[in-house]
């Protein structure tokens, strides 16, 4: 995942940044290439989709979708159950790694691929979608 405004937002200056997907970890909910609009320092809640720094990479920031809390911090996990990266891996995530919550994804258009009026209106209306939390189920 590419951020471009998180630096800055984890050290107070920007509440809200923009975050570019790469990956398919939560697929279906996310596509690689989203970007996303995410809310620093927001109240987390399980069920959303957080920006946060890998445990053992810290460098490197992912998204998942925050299962519950547990001794230790955040269980995780990617909406996409074939794809590994997540606290099946490296265990709960301590809070100060969760940096914010995504509210909403954009999906840019595919140049050349949005030719024909019904697919151009079907983009337009999934372009822009609020991530909202879902109800978890037990995997």
């Amino acid at each position: 995942m590419r951020d471009t405004w998180g630096e800055r937002a984890a050290e107070g200056a920007a509440p809200f940044g923009i975050a570019e997907v790469t990956g398919v970890s939560m697929v279906p909910t996310l596509l690689h290439g989203d970007q996303l609009l995410v809310r620093y320092g927001a109240r987390l809640t399980p069920g959303c989709v957080a920006v946060l720094r890998h445990p053992l990479q810290q460098d490197l920031l992912v998204v998942k979708r925050l299962v519950e809390r547990r001794d230790g911090g955040w269980w995780v996990l990617g909406d996409n159950p074939d794809a590994e990266g997540d606290s099946r891996v490296f265990g709960a995530v301590p809070p100060e790694l969760v940096l914010g919550r995504v509210l909403a994804r954009y999906r840019p258009v595919t140049p050349g691929r949005q030719r024909s009026v019904g697919v151009l209106a079907s983009w337009l209306f999934s372009a822009v979608r609020p991530v909202a939390s879902r109800r978890l189920r037990a995997r």
